[in-house]
């Protein structure tokens, strides 16, 4: 089984490898389990296209994310590129979640992971 929003923007691309939507990972379509890293993609481009429109709307929105992707550096990346305010994830994710936060904040560059 595929992720809908995933499959909605990429299906095209999907479906040039697939003779049915399943499988993903083992057709190398993902390099990573979407539940461990944020897929850039297809997800990243929903949440670039709810910030960009949000704060078309009403500027100086803050727009944050919560869930286990908030703790994963190279998501963490991702959303600072994004335009992000802030990062929410379960509590022995924090540690790493704050590193990555100031190294994105800091250096601008992706996580090595990227």
């Amino acid at each position: 089984m595929i992720e809908l929003p995933r499959a909605a923007l990429t299906a095209g691309r999907i479906a040039e490898a697939a003779e049915f939507f399943s499988a993903y990972l083992d057709k190398e379509i993902f390099t990573a389990s979407p539940f461990d890293t944020l897929d850039r993609d297809g997800v990243g481009r929903l949440v670039r296209i709810a910030v960009d429109e949000g704060r078309a709307a009403r500027p100086g929105l803050k727009v944050g994310v919560c869930g286990e992707h908030g703790g994963d550096p190279d998501s963490i990346h991702f959303f600072h590129d994004a335009g992000l305010d802030y990062v929410s994830c379960s509590t022995f994710r924090v540690p790493v979640a704050r590193l990555e936060a100031g190294r994105a904040a800091l250096t601008g560059e992706p996580s090595s992971r990227s």
